[in-house]
């Protein structure tokens, strides 16, 4: 059974931020001539990456929900210029949006067993993947989602 990780997408407000700066950042990788992979580096590298990529995602917390995952392709440690170990997340540059999880604020990533993983957006037949975000934001802040 897969494991997953889930980390603060700190900076963006709605999915939709988050998949444009996805898109802004393969492109400027294209202009400047490198490969055009996604990636987020973290401090530390997680200990059970074998498990992670067997199928693992890694979901992001954006305002306090659960909203969105991306699969994980690969897990490489390195140390940065001044000499402090590092790792890259390297991600499936597509956002699947889910069920929304609310989740307090946290520093880091934490795993995620695949059995407290939400479901895909309209995988529970729900529809409200089709919402306008703003409205989804609302009801998810009443509780309602």
């Amino acid at each position: 059974m897969a494991l997953h990780l889930v980390k603060l997408c700190v900076g963006c407000d709605s999915v939709e931020d988050l998949q444009d700066w996805v898109e802004r950042r393969l492109a400027e990788m294209r202009r400047n001539g490198e490969a055009a992979e996604q990636r987020h580096t973290t401090r530390m590298a997680p200990k059970r990456a074998e498990e992670l990529l067997d199928g693992g995602s890694l979901y992001w917390v954006i305002r306090g929900n659960i909203q969105v995952r991306q699969r994980l392709l690969d897990i490489r440690p390195f140390t940065d210029g001044e000499g402090t170990p590092r790792c890259h997340l390297v991600l499936e540059p597509v956002l699947v949006q889910t069920a929304w999880q609310p989740r307090r604020a946290f520093q880091g990533w934490r795993y995620l067993p695949a059995a407290d993983a939400p479901s895909d957006a309209g995988a529970e037949g729900g529809g409200f993947a089709d919402l306008p975000a703003a409205l989804g934001r609302e009801l998810a802040e009443l509780g309602l989602l």
